[in-house]
């Protein structure tokens, strides 16, 4: 299922009634060495662990964003169990952004990406997703907020990321806030990621997966 049919189908779990469903293989594939991994890691370890080998989380450095359709789709050509296929990367430096993204949901892959990079997804746990033209101010932005809040500093290779955003902000909310953002961003004829500031589509991944699994954490 692409994501703008994910986006156009899909209530936020404050909107639905809490439901179990059938929890599907996910292959999630990012570029990204560190802070990525390190959260999609500390996400599926917070889920039961009957649901944890369905979340499959392949790291791929190396290799330049404008390959990394082919490498997941050759990824999940050899785990076929895997249906649900999402990458995951930022904007960025990335030049074709949204034709990749574009090229991706043609293929029938959904895209979880940040603009301009993923802290602008943590920083929704927080409070308010600024509209960061770049990744350093983004990432110097949110380090403040991150130690006023968690009395620690912001380290981009924190493996316990995730359990800190969901200790210290309001997951369900980032949820909220993050499609909020996105939905603005629509009314006011942004319809490119690439100019979707302060935006990110992380928040249809975790939603989709917990909606599933009725957040039975």
């Amino acid at each position: 299922m692409r994501l703008n049919e994910r986006n156009g189908r899909r209530k936020l779990r404050s909107q639905a009634p809490q439901r179990t469903t059938k929890l599907g293989n996910y292959l999630i594939v990012t570029d990204a060495l560190e802070t990525e991994k390190n959260y999609f890691y500390g996400f599926r370890d917070s889920i039961p662990s009957d649901y944890r080998k369905r979340l499959v989380i392949q790291v791929k450095t190396g290799v330049e964003v404008k390959d990394i359709i082919n490498v997941a789709l050759n990824l999940q050509a050899t785990s076929p169990q895997y249906r649900e296929l999402w990458l995951v990367f930022d904007r960025d430096q990335v030049v074709n952004f949204d034709e990749l993204i574009s090229e991706a949901q043609q293929k029938g892959i959904c895209v979880a990406w940040s603009n301009p990079c993923i802290e602008i997804w943590f920083s929704a746990y927080f409070g308010k997703m600024a509209r960061c033209a770049d990744s350093v101010s983004c990432c110097n932005s949110f380090a403040k907020t991150f130690k006023r809040r968690c009395n620690t500093e912001y380290r981009k290779n924190d493996k316990d990321i995730y359990r800190k955003l969901k200790q210290h902000g309001d997951e369900a909310l980032a949820i909220k806030r993050s499609a909020v953002v996105l939905s603005a961003h629509k009314q006011q004829g942004n319809h490119k990621p690439s100019v979707q500031l302060g935006a990110s589509t992380i928040h249809v991944l975790i939603n989709d997966i917990l909606e599933r699994i009725g957040d039975n954490r």
